[in-house]
């Protein structure tokens, strides 16, 4: 069969790829074209791709208004791609002010729309879910939370576990020794703490300084940021200045499977460090303006997936327009060797664990695909 699927982000090419290996396995005869990244070229060759997300991952209204011709003009070659490649099969991979316009189309056009990875509806922009009702084939959510929600919207979801598990899984085998990894970067001897500052170049602006404010208070440790490929290493140096902390690139598993804690922007990066068993802190700096307006628009008390996941606080989240730098230092030293919430903290990462399932599930959903598809 054919699949078209789509993914404008790091997070859904990460996804993507191992879907696209596990529809291969159940599909000898899988043809695939995709808008994703290098993880799911590697399975369907870099010729197979569209666009790369890189292209496509505008952040927040002003990039968005800023970007809008590009934008609608990248929707109109993905629909005159599809219609030539004439798939059997859409799959949507969470990027839904995107995607969910692909959905309208591609059901217009009598073609199947399945969607992996569930928008976050249940957080904001909840009248999506009526174009997932209408639109949407087949629904696939990794989260055990979010069957309940769509059930009482009219959508039947189907839940076969987390892929992130996958993706730790296969990691570990290959993670680097300390001595290895410090070689490498050049680190000392001193516990690690990582920095995850986000993937998009204003995520880093707005969250890195703050970081690297923290980690000032604290030179009895090493703190290290796991910086991304695809941005700038200049834009890094720039805010780490003479800070002392270190650039680590492309290496967020292996920082984070050597560190005693983390500092962490909110995403997938906050559910990546807790089935890690890494205590973090999670840290996002907003506008004053946001701030104020959180609770009007924000559906849900929490911004990370770890405590939305648990439905309490279980990691401390900093959510603000001025940080206080003492208290965000004495929330990271509680969470430190020693410190008072760490094991109560670890004790969650593992009641988190168990919720997500087992290894295996990027190859459970590609064998519903493929099963409900022959059906």
């Amino acid at each position: 069969m054919k699949y078209y699927v789509i993914a404008g982000e790091p997070s859904g090419d990460l996804h993507g790829g191992k879907l696209l290996r596990g529809i291969r396995e159940e599909d000898a005869e899988a043809t695939f074209r995709f808008c994703g990244g290098d993880r799911m070229a590697e399975v369907a060759g870099s010729d197979a791709m569209l666009y790369h997300y890189t292209e496509m991952s505008f952040f927040g209204f002003v990039q968005v208004a800023m970007n809008l011709r590009t934008i609608f003009g990248q929707i109109d070659s993905v629909k005159a791609d599809i219609s030539r490649f004439n798939p059997d099969v859409v799959i949507l991979i969470d990027y839904p002010a995107f995607n969910l316009r692909i959905a309208k189309w591609a059901k217009a056009q009598g073609i199947k729309v399945y969607y992996y990875i569930a928008p976050k509806v249940w957080a904001w922009k909840e009248r999506r879910v009526k174009s997932i009702r209408k639109y949407v084939d087949r629904l696939y959510t990794i989260f055990p939370f979010e069957s309940d929600y769509f059930r009482s919207h009219g959508i039947e979801p189907h839940f076969f576990g987390n892929p992130l598990v996958d993706d730790i899984a296969e990691r570990k085998p290959s993670l680097p020794t300390r001595e290895e990894f410090c070689k490498e970067w050049g680190l000392d001897e001193r516990p690690i703490v990582s920095l995850l500052a986000g993937s998009r170049v204003s995520e880093i602006k707005a969250n890195l300084a703050d970081m690297v404010a923290i980690a000032r208070q604290l030179p009895e440790k090493q703190f290290v940021v796991t910086a991304v490929p695809w941005i700038d290493r200049a834009l890094y140096d720039s805010i780490i200045g003479d800070s002392g902390v270190k650039y680590v690139c492309n290496s967020t598993q292996q920082a984070l499977s050597l560190s005693e804690a983390a500092i962490v922007t909110s995403g997938t990066a906050t559910l990546e460090t807790a089935l890690m068993g890494i205590p973090e802190v999670v840290l996002y700096h907003v506008p004053l303006l946001y701030e104020k307006l959180k609770p009007y628009f924000l559906r849900i008390p929490y911004i990370s997936l770890v405590n939305i996941n648990l439905n309490r606080e279980s990691v401390k989240e900093l959510v603000c327009a001025n940080l206080d730098i003492a208290k965000a230092t004495e929330e990271l030293r509680s969470i430190l060797k020693g410190g008072s919430q760490r094991e109560r903290m670890l004790n969650d990462f593992a009641e988190l664990a168990q919720m997500m399932g087992g290894d295996g599930a990027s190859r459970r959903f590609a064998k519903d695909i493929v099963n409900s598809l022959n059906r």
